[in-house]
Order: structure tokens, then C-alpha cells, then sequence
């Protein structure tokens, strides 16, 4: 791409350079990862002040298409997924309906002692051994959300079964136990080492946190599910009507 301005245009600097930088983070380098010039470089190269940069910049970040991350740069912001609260589905359901495809990095199944808030909410003893299903999922570049699901012992579900595919699915088809309620927490938190290592992000950077107390339409409880997400790759979205 031609990479330069038109000092003698009327148009202002800061809206062409923000045109170039909206042609150069199509770019598949970019789309890919790479990160943008730093503002001195990309000030240097167009010849004009980094404020001019700085103000191109700023825009792109406030539409969502760039994100700065401190003592790295600056880099095309990934794709969203936003996720409405009146509603609600499997993951693989809601990246199929978005058409956004994903791929797991790791899918494990184990027995393993719940802890005291588990167990209430299942209605059985602490440290009773319940199905533990861990998942990793993301894009072809990186993952992007650690998932655990607690299975009522009550469902029988065997270690063994494929759990690349829908859970839900699986439950109702063949363990014929329907999910109809979802009562959820949502909540931001910084990444603990652990949670970074497993998302490859730094410890540090915003997690969304989404906790899941999933029970059948006869109100008996089948899941305990919670979910760590990359906070800048999903948005929850909910409609409230004020009540008159």
C-alpha cells in the first residue's frame, strides 16, 4: 500500500493518517497478530507529530479495532463475541449460530472431590467425587476461553464420551436430561498466573469470569459450570425495561 499523506490536501493529517492506518490493519500480517509501528516510527515515516498519531489512534481504539497493550503496543483488536443475557446456549452452540468457527486445545474428562459451594448447589455431601469437564477452546491463533463443567453424578455421564461435541446436546439426547434454567454471575478479574498460562496471556491483563448454576425444567440441578474468558474478545449484552 502507499503509505504517505498529502501534506497539501485541505483534508486534516489526523483523518488521513487515520484512513492509512484503517488500510494497514486489513493487512494479513496484522489481521494475524503482528503489532503496529510505535507512534515515533509511524510520526517519522508520514512526517508529522505524534499528537496527529496520537489522535488517528485514539479513534481506532474507541471503535474497537485497535487495542494498546502496555509494554508490548498496539495490535488489531480480535473479533468479539457478544453474548445476549435473556438467552442462552452450549458454547459450540453460540459459535455455530455466529458462524464462528473455534478449535478445542485441550478437552478432558476426570472424576474428581468438589469443594462446599459445588456440593450445595448439588444437594450432596462435600468432597463427593462429581464428572469434571475441562475445556480449552479459541481460534487458530490462540485460545481464548478455560471452561469447567461439574456433571450431577445423578446423570451417569461416563468419562469416556465425546465432549468435543454440544454438551447440552449430549445431556438431552442421550442422558435424556434437558437444561432449561441458567442462573449466572458474571464478574472481571485480573488473570492469576494460572489463568494466564492457560489463556497465553499476561498475568495481569482483564478476565471475564462467568459462573453457571445450570438445572433442569424440574428445577433439580445438572451443572456447575464456570468460564474464563479473554475480557477484550466477548461482550455480554442485555435488554432491561424499566419497569412503570
Amino acid at each position: 500500500m502507499n503509505f504517505k499523506i498529502d501534506h497539501s490536501a485541505k483534508l486534516p493529517l489526523h483523518y488521513q493518517v487515520e484512513e492509512l492506518l484503517r488500510q494497514l490493519i486489513e493487512q494479513p500480517n496484522y489481521q494475524n497478530g503482528k503489532f503496529l509501528p510505535p507512534e515515533v516510527e509511524l510520526a517519522n515515516q508520514l512526517g508529522v507529530s505524534r499528537n496527529t498519531i496520537r489522535q488517528a489512534t485514539n479513534k481506532l481504539e474507541y471503535e474497537g479495532l485497535i487495542v494498546r497493550k502496555k509494554g508490548f503496543g498496539t495490535k488489531v483488536a480480535g473479533k468479539s463475541v457478544t453474548t445476549q443475557l435473556d438467552s442462552w446456549h452450549s458454547f459450540t452452540q453460540e459459535m455455530t449460530e455466529k458462524g464462528i468457527s473455534f478449535k478445542n486445545y485441550l478437552v478432558k474428562a476426570q472424576l474428581v472431590e468438589i469443594n462446599e459451594k459445588i456440593a450445595t448447589f448439588f444437594n450432596i455431601p462435600p468432597k463427593s467425587k462429581v464428572l469434571l469437564v475441562t475445556r480449552l477452546r479459541g481460534d487458530e491463533t490462540a485460545p481464548f476461553v478455560y471452561f469447567e463443567s461439574y456433571l450431577h453424578p445423578r446423570i451417569g455421564v461416563s468419562e469416556s464420551e465425546d465432549f468435543t461435541q454440544p454438551l447440552y446436546e449430549l445431556l438431552e439426547t442421550k442422558y435424556k436430561t434437558p437444561v432449561s434454567n441458567s442462573q449466572e454471575k458474571i464478574k472481571a478479574r485480573i488473570a492469576s498466573k494460572i489463568t494466564a498460562d492457560r489463556l497465553r496471556i499476561k498475568q495481569g491483563e482483564p478476565v471475564l469470569i462467568r459462573e453457571r448454576f445450570v438445572s433442569d425444567p424440574g428445577d433439580r440441578p445438572v451443572e456447575y459450570n464456570i468460564g474464563f474468558y479473554i475480557a477484550e474478545k466477548f461482550t455480554y449484552s442485555i435488554n432491561i425495561k424499566r419497569e412503570r
